[in-house]
């Protein structure tokens, strides 16, 4: 009985899925796209199957294109948003101040 156990337990243990880390998609299809390999040898080198590498290869380049779109720079700031800022900084020096002389008993006029 203990032999039907352990043929089952190698049997199902290539059946479990294998997650990636985002940073380990990214070294393999970057290695796929710089064409150093072929995605059968990189599919052996790291153990993944081909059709993956080349699905990670084709998203990293379609994504390519968005990563240059729009603006680039520092954002204008609006001068609705400035005052608020500064009045904000203002108010919160008033408030730390504040709770200051509540915990230390002292009251000013």
């Amino acid at each position: 009985m203990a032999d039907v156990t352990k043929n089952f337990s190698r049997l199902a243990a290539p059946l479990l899925r294998t997650g990636f880390s985002p940073e380990f998609k990214a070294k393999v299809g970057l290695e796929a796209i710089r064409g150093l390999k072929t995605v059968n040898e990189l599919g052996q080198e790291y153990g993944v199957h081909p059709v993956q590498i080349s699905q990670w290869k084709k998203a990293i380049l379609e994504q390519s294109e968005k990563l240059f779109e729009g603006k680039q720079g520092p954002k204008p700031v609006s001068e609705h948003q400035e005052p608020d800022r500064l009045y904000g900084e203002d108010r919160a020096v008033k408030d730390g101040i504040g709770l200051a002389q509540k915990r230390s008993g002292i009251s000013l006029p």
